[in-house]
């Protein structure tokens, strides 16, 4: 038999579980997951951790190509926002009844030629330089960017010369390891990338004529979730619209609707 002290015990033990419980109910009820394509995760990193600060709203980023995130949304992941490399798969979200409100352009990304090999000097003429033996490009049927790198390689007439060299990633995150790493000799990444703190004193760039590849708008929707989601989310994408988000964007080397 429990004598009064051990109940006394239990009981507050019980309390305490209780208050931790309701915390961490608090705590998962006020924060979103931000689905974000792999270019755009320098910018969002600094625009949720601002908005975060400003709302105590928790900001979860998930990271990856912008056609992964969209098969995972279409299978039901938990995302609350998506910030696509383009209009297309957003537009998708949107037409399968998926989303809260119209996709909207947030801003045109733009395409650069990297190397972390330091006698490297960037250019697309390189390509074809025999000294050159792998060139990373991100998966073109799932990552914007690599479409545009594909895209300006034909309009410079290299494809043909230097398909044999290029190597793909899932992501410009998995490219962006291939330049880095130095497995690959030079590669095409967004510039958000390159102009991200954490690699300003990598290798050497060159930004890609951007009358080589069709624009790059990009775009975000807010996903269907459950009321108290919906708000929170409602509330990160016009933060992401306001002049203290936009100037985050701009920042990172893309260019916005004034």
């Amino acid at each position: 038999m429990l004598s009064e002290k051990n109940i006394c015990i239990l009981l507050k033990i019980w309390l305490l579980l209780v208050v931790i419980s309701s915390c961490n109910s608090i705590t998962s009820n006020n924060e979103i997951i931000i689905a974000t394509a792999a270019n755009m995760q320098p910018a969002i990193a600094e625009i949720s951790n601002s908005f975060s600060k400003k709302s105590g709203i928790e900001c979860k980023v998930v990271v990856s190509s912008s056609g992964k995130l969209t098969a995972q949304i279409k299978e039901g992941a938990p995302y609350n926002v998506f910030i696509s490399a383009n209009r297309k798969y957003p537009q998708e979200i949107y037409n399968n009844k998926l989303g809260l409100i119209i996709p909207k352009i947030y801003g045109y990304g733009k395409l650069v030629l990297w190397s972390a090999i330091d006698s490297i000097t960037p250019s697309t003429s390189i390509l074809i330089n025999s000294n050159i033996k792998h060139i990373a490009v991100a998966n073109p049927k799932t990552a914007p960017y690599g479409a545009a790198a594909i895209e300006s390689l034909k309009q410079y007439n290299l494809y043909d010369a230097i398909e044999s060299k290029l190597v793909f990633g899932e992501s410009i995150s998995q490219t962006n390891q291939f330049i880095t790493s130095k497995s690959a000799s030079i590669g095409f990444t967004a510039l958000s990338v390159v102009l991200d703190k954490k690699m300003e004193n990598v290798g050497k760039w060159v930004a890609i004529d951007t009358t080589a590849y069709s624009p790059i708008a990009q775009s975000i929707i807010v996903i269907k979730q459950n009321a108290k989601e919906n708000k929170n989310a409602t509330a990160f994408y016009k933060y992401l619209f306001s002049k203290e988000g936009q100037e985050i964007i701009k920042k990172y080397g893309y260019s916005v609707n004034e």
